[in-house]
């Protein structure tokens, strides 16, 4: 600034004094700073030096619980009990939208799921089969549902084991989306949506890089395939019953809304002709089948059951077979079973309605735990959740996470209700992204558990193959895990996670962006590449990685060795602005927005009102920072300078 400079000989404070009414001019380069010190450069320093990253203080407004009488501090039991009873409704009702949610994506892209899958010529070759996994999840919305349609394709015959693995790597990356989404509601506050973001993202980077690498590796060696056989055969495995834990609270509701009928999904993945026919909506939900062994007549004796059981009668061939047929017990009370419309058409009902109960829920869940964790609660919450043991055994810390993300997971059976669930506590600043991130694999490995225990309720003849499946998927995460979190160096995931939630917090549209590239445009890139055969795959794809590569490379040694690299390419600077900024893009952004929102004059009107009056928060704030020690020609200059900033916001304005 400026207003701003060192102490001044005398001559220059007497001529100050002697032109008082100078101070009300638009000259700013006249007015001189008098030999008192600012405190505001010192504070405009703290401020610009803070960690974004740092854990805000949540601190208590309310009157303390000593200064309270007797039927004061009831009432604040009594509301702090309330709160607590409305954060469980809505937590409840969040995890039943997710669910709903789920079985809306299935309604409306449940059978394009099904047809994708019964391309086994597409599935041969390991990147289109990863590409696969990741978009049937994200059509149906759950890695449960996609990973079951993959077992029962094994176990049906229609698909290895082997072709299976890049599938199921796919699944794992789909899943991940959910709480991503959930961050995309907590974009009001620059701070809040960098962490939250961040927290979500960290799950995203992990499961990429765990493919990155991974991938290739199994393609090689088959190194998931052979480690899960070896334990399938080492060990005799009973088939059991998968658990129901937390489905059993949330059917009541979810049941009465809408039940699906997942084998139609499956029937169409393994070429059943009449489940293509069927409706995903279940209309019976008690129904009773009886097989009778009778006589049937069949083009020929190669379609006899048995020689001794095939017999002619002129032109006719006749056989034993068991018929069963199906009857209708009991029909289902859900709110559909009666409704004659589409499945697309009721898909889109719920779509709809699920996303405003989960954004609504949400931004209550954020609005009372805001309202909840303050003062001295929120310190012991802080210091429970994300203090390390004293050392030497600071280490055990993150691997604990691991287990109680693990446990949580395996009680709501769902990693994206849990890694949805923790989002909004790390966007407020209650779980730091460091401790966020162990949570999250701890989820990955919960999920898989799942999978096992319903993979061991699977038939006797299918229990092999299924319960190997589960192991490529829980041996993909414990792999993952070696890969990026035992050394602190190789927590790549943290560090991306971050780079990415400070841009978002600087660009919000980036995150948009960011959502549609990886988990849509690049998937459907690679896939066509697929489609095109592996010369194409290899002659556009390995182009591509060797240039990101190279730009990685480059980056890094810009940052921590650049007297190696040639000084052109010290920084990016040599390209156009558009190539290495995102500044003019957000500019291009804003241009759009404000084009499209030109024909509703209130959006500006309250978009003004809201600058103006944030403008003058932070000059009041900072005018009750320095006025105690700053003097009057400081003052007179920041004045001039406010002033000039104002005209030139409005000749901005003007030409728009």
């Amino acid at each position: 600034m400026d207003s701003l400079r060192l102490p001044q000989p005398k001559a220059t404070q007497n001529k100050s004094k002697e032109d008082p009414n100078d101070k009300y001019g638009m000259k700013s380069k006249d007015v001189k700073a008098s030999p008192t010190h600012s405190t505001l450069a010192l504070i405009e320093e703290e401020q610009e030096e803070s960690d974004p990253w740092d854990l805000p203080e949540l601190k208590d407004i309310g009157v303390p619980w000593s200064a309270l009488d007797t039927s004061g501090k009831v009432i604040r039991v009594l509301v702090a009990v309330g709160k607590l009873i409305l954060l469980l409704g809505f937590l409840y009702l969040f995890i039943c939208s997710l669910d709903i949610l789920s079985s809306a994506f299935q309604l409306v892209g449940g059978k394009a799921a099904g047809d994708i899958f019964q391309d086994n010529s597409v599935l041969s070759n390991p990147l289109a089969g990863l590409v696969i996994g990741v978009l049937v999840t994200l059509l149906v919305q759950s890695s449960s549902t996609s990973s079951s349609i993959v077992v029962s394709m094994v176990s049906s015959g229609l698909l290895t084991v082997q072709l299976a693995v890049p599938i199921i790597m796919g699944t794992n990356i789909g899943t991940s989306v959910t709480n991503t989404l959930v961050a995309m509601t907590q974009a009001g506050e620059r701070s809040t949506f960098r962490r939250a973001f961040a927290g979500a993202t960290v799950h995203d980077f992990f499961n990429w890089l765990s493919v990155l690498v991974l991938l290739p590796l199994e393609v090689a060696s088959g190194y998931l395939y052979v480690v899960t056989k070896l334990i399938i055969d080492s060990f005799k495995i009973e088939s059991g019953e998968a658990p129901d834990l937390l489905n059993v609270i949330t059917d009541v509701l979810t049941d009465s809304i809408i039940q699906l009928d997942e084998s139609v999904i499956t029937g169409i993945a393994t070429g059943d002709p009449e489940a293509r026919n069927k409706s995903l909506i279940k209309k019976w939900c008690q129904t009773f089948t009886n097989t009778t062994l009778m006589n049937v007549t069949v083009p020929g004796p190669e379609n006899c059951t048995s020689p001794s059981f095939c017999w002619f009668d002129g032109n006719y061939t006749f056989t034993l077979k068991n018929i069963s047929e199906t009857y209708n017990v009991k029909k289902c009370t859900h709110l559909f079973v009666n409704v004659n419309l589409s499945d697309l058409a009721v898909g889109l009902i719920l779509l709809a309605l699920s996303l405003l109960v989960l954004c609504s829920c949400l931004i209550l869940i954020v609005k009372l735990l805001n309202s909840m964790l303050k003062g001295q609660v929120a310190g012991v919450i802080k210091k429970v959740i994300n203090t390390d043991f004293p050392f030497p055994f600071g280490w055990v810390t993150g691997y604990i996470a691991i287990l109680v993300g693990a446990g949580m997971t395996f009680i709501v059976q769902s990693s994206s209700v849990f890694t949805s669930a923790i989002t909004p506590l790390v966007g407020i600043g209650v779980i730091s992204i460091e401790r966020a991130y162990p949570l999250s694999l701890g989820a990955n490995i919960g999920t898989t558990t799942t999978a096992i225990l319903a993979a061991m309720a699977s038939p006797g003849e299918r229990l092999a193959n299924a319960l190997q499946i589960a192991l490529v998927h829980f041996l993909f995460n414990i792999s993952g895990i070696i890969l990026w979190y035992p050394i602190p160096f190789t927590r790549i995931p943290i560090r991306l996670s971050k780079g990415l939630g400070n841009i978002t917090a600087s660009y919000r549209w980036f995150a948009v962006v960011y959502i549609i590239c990886c988990f849509f445009v690049l998937p459907l890139f690679v896939f066509s590449l697929s489609l095109a055969g592996w010369q194409v795959l290899v002659g556009v794809g390995v182009p591509l990685v060797l240039m990101l590569i190279i730009i990685t490379v480059i980056n890094m040694l810009q940052k921590w060795k650049p007297e190696v690299l040639p000084s052109q390419l010290r920084s990016w600077d040599f390209l156009p602005l558009w190539a290495h900024s995102l500044a003019p893009w957000d500019k291009v952004v804003g241009v759009i927005t404000a084009k499209c929102c030109c024909c509703c004059k209130c959006c500006h009107i309250a978009v003004e009102q809201t600058e103006h009056s944030e403008k003058e928060a932070v000059e009041n704030n900072k005018k009750s920072h320095t006025e105690v020690y700053d003097n009057l020609a400081m003052s007179a200059a920041m004045e001039v300078e406010n002033e000039i900033k104002i005209e030139q916001e409005i000749l901005k304005i003007t030409r728009l």
